[in-house]
């Protein structure tokens, strides 16, 4: 909403008052319908967002209070007829937003989200909607990232059920398994792999077909690439000494503060990319990093990459990732699948590296729960 529609200019018609075809002033009309209007839009929203905010605490506070009934009764059947009972009543004289299917909602609600305070932060700014689809998701850290995504990214119900669907949280905790507790990539920065079917590219694609392919929709590749990434340059050129070499893409991450090299390469990703890496980060270190930044860091796109190779070559200790990217979406059972096999594979890293710690070395819990998966 525009500030100047607020303006307290005069509702007198000045054209009409000079040429004296009234005795009276005559009322800008269409100026004051349009300040009126400004003003219930300004309330209705705010408005809007009391009325949410106070139906998710009410809907909160109704599942806190059954779910404390119910345990206390200890008995489990008789527990499930009070509730049917007490819907029936709550129907006739609420309406059918007290139904049996929500009631349970309610009392799923209050059982994942047990703290108050963090269920008064986020009231106001998810709907009963999103609350909805965060509810079957197994673990607190899931529930949390969704949230807080939803939140950041201001996230209607379409975006945030695309976002679960496409494991978002696990190909995050996948990338978080690669780094070290030296690593000078910070944690949930990247996610892999990264699913690049918005770019509707072609089995053949070319190096230059990718990158021409994301600068074309650049908005998109930046709302799977994360949250705080600006676009700043493509082939982004670096003189040393008489030869010229080019960056693929370069970012910027506002939160981060932060330069973010991004390189692209087709097949499967070798050992000899960390050096040509290094060599961006260290160019843009010496060159276009400004005063306040943080060291500028890179991650290499692969269309395969061996994480067992990637975790022996220790490149995070250099600001480095390393992330696959696919640029089809697999069928939803399949895609599940092979996401489960990362995570197994991510998490069988983990235990090894956890069996032999290094003297005094501090032990990273990166996967909260073993079963993070959605339900269905």
């Amino acid at each position: 909403m525009k500030n100047d529609i607020f303006r307290k200019e005069p509702l007198v018609n000045k054209k009409n008052t000079e040429l004296g075809t009234h005795n009276s002033a005559m009322i800008d009309e269409t100026t004051l319908f349009e300040r009126v209007s400004a003003i219930i839009e300004s309330r209705k929203y705010r408005m809007q967002i009391v009325a949410n905010s106070e139906a998710t605490l009410m809907f909160w506070e109704i599942g806190q209070y059954i779910n404390s009934v119910v345990l206390d009764a200890k008995r489990a059947a008789y527990g499930k007829q009070v509730v049917t009972t007490l819907s029936l009543q709550l129907q006739v004289k609420y309406g059918k937003s007290f139904e049996l299917t929500n009631l349970r909602r309610m009392m799923r609600f209050a059982e994942k989200f047990t703290d108050f305070e963090i269920v008064a932060t986020l009231s106001p700014q998810l709907s009963w909607s999103h609350i909805i689809e965060l509810l079957p998701l197994k673990t607190d850290e899931a529930r949390v990232y969704y949230a807080n995504d939803a939140v950041k990214r201001q996230f209607g119900i379409r975006e945030l059920r695309r976002e679960i669907s496409r494991k978002a949280y696990e190909r995050r905790e996948i990338a978080n398994s690669t780094l070290t507790e030296h690593s000078a990539v910070p944690f949930n920065t990247f996610k892999d792999p990264y699913i690049l079917d918005i770019l509707d590219l072609k089995d053949n694609h070319l190096e230059a077909d990718l990158e021409k392919a994301i600068l074309a929709d650049i908005q998109r590749f930046i709302l799977e690439f994360g949250y705080g990434f600006a676009f700043v340059e493509s082939q982004k050129r670096m003189p040393i000494g008489e030869e010229d070499v080019f960056l693929d893409l370069l970012f910027y991450n506002r939160i981060l503060k932060r330069l973010v090299a991004v390189e692209l390469k087709l097949g499967d990703f070798k050992a000899s990319y960390k050096g040509q890496m290094e060599l961006y980060l260290a160019w843009l270190d010496e060159y276009e990093r400004k005063e306040g930044e943080e060291a500028p860091i890179g991650i290499i796109l692969c269309a395969s990459a061996n994480r067992k190779k990637i975790e022996m070559l220790k490149m995070d200790k250099s600001g480095i990732a390393v992330a696959e990217y696919w640029t089809q979406l697999p069928p939803k059972a399949l895609f599940e699948q092979k996401i489960k096999e990362i995570v197994e594979e991510a998490q069988e890293r983990l235990e090894r590296r956890k069996s032999l710690p290094a003297a005094g070395q501090k032990q990273i819990n990166y996967f909260f729960d073993e079963k993070g998966e959605n339900e269905e």
